[in-house]
């Protein structure tokens, strides 16, 4: 089930208690809503705010995927959150305050029973596990592989939070001292074999010049989308992620050219300045399958 996860370039944070923000993020063009049933609703409010989120995720329309942020499986409002928010149109679940791979063992077993209640095939919703402690930032492998239907795992790393306190680093502009770790991280979640790895967070709301610039060095490392918390950072999150026509038609005419001289009897070929073979040309048909279709879908 997990190597069906759709492709996301953009999953952006919205209320809990604010579900009618739903059409701002579908209008800013986003591939996903996380409706946050934790962080973003006070604990006075956690009862109603789980019913909203509910009612939301059953009468959604449209093609955006809608993800829920349960609160932590620690207590029993995370199991209330499981049940309260299951339904055929629920795309997958994020778990925050992961500590190891037993907590989405557990999760994952939890899920596994909201499935079947609800008559849906097991596997079927997506778990995305946050790394926010250290522990969990070193077990990200086997956090990775504690259960098929894990997607969507990265490195969050903004600026403030839980990752930067855990950690100790000081944020800056140009990503220099997380650069490592988003690195680790995703090789963690490649060779845990996770479909579509996603980072973030870019918390200067005005700062899209920066945001444009990390969305980019996170691309460049090997990630396919990030985690956004306002709609303004949606378009260009996207543009990042999408590969443009220039790229694509490089990439048709690199696989024509290996095709060519496979046919000739040739392997390694000089291909407009550089030395190319069929495993370039493999990289060039995955990327013209994987973007053969719209992202989300």
């Amino acid at each position: 089930m997990s190597s069906d996860r759709p492709r996301l370039r953009s999953l952006l944070f919205v209320p809990g208690t604010r579900t009618g923000w739903l059409a701002k993020a579908e209008a800013a063009g986003a591939d996903a809503a996380i409706l946050d049933l934790e962080d973003a609703v006070p604990p006075a409010g956690k009862t109603a705010a789980r019913a909203d989120v509910a009612e939301a995720v059953a009468n959604a329309t449209g093609d955006m995927a809608l993800l829920v942020r349960i609160n932590p499986l620690d207590g029993w409002a995370g199991a209330e959150d499981l049940r309260a928010v299951a339904h055929p149109r629920l795309a997958g679940v994020v778990l925050p305050k992961v500590t190891g791979p037993a907590d989405v063992r557990l999760a994952d077993r939890l899920l596994t029973w909201c499935e079947r209640e609800h008559g849906l095939p097991v596997g079927r919703l997506a778990l995305v596990p946050l790394l926010e402690s250290a522990a969990a930032l070193r077990e990200a492998y086997e956090i990775g592989r504690a259960a098929p239907r894990v997607a969507y795992l990265g490195a969050v790393t903004g600026k403030g939070g839980d990752v930067e306190r855990a950690v100790g680093y000081r944020w800056s502009r140009d990503g220099t001292e997380t650069l490592a770790l988003r690195s680790r991280v995703l090789l963690d979640a490649r060779a845990a074999a996770v479909p579509c790895p996603v980072a973030g967070l870019w918390t200067d709301v005005a700062d899209l010049d920066g945001l444009r610039a990390f969305a980019g060095q996170n691309r460049s490392l090997g990630y396919e989308g990030m985690m956004a918390i306002h709609p303004s950072h949606v378009p260009v999150i996207n543009e990042v992620f999408t590969p443009s026509p220039e790229e694509l038609a490089r990439y048709e005419r690199l696989v024509a050219a290996v095709d060519r001289a496979r046919a000739s009897g040739a392997g390694a070929i000089t291909f407009e300045g550089d030395m190319v073979d069929e495993a370039m040309a493999a990289r060039a048909r995955a990327a013209l399958r994987d973007h053969a279709t719209p992202p989300g879908s």
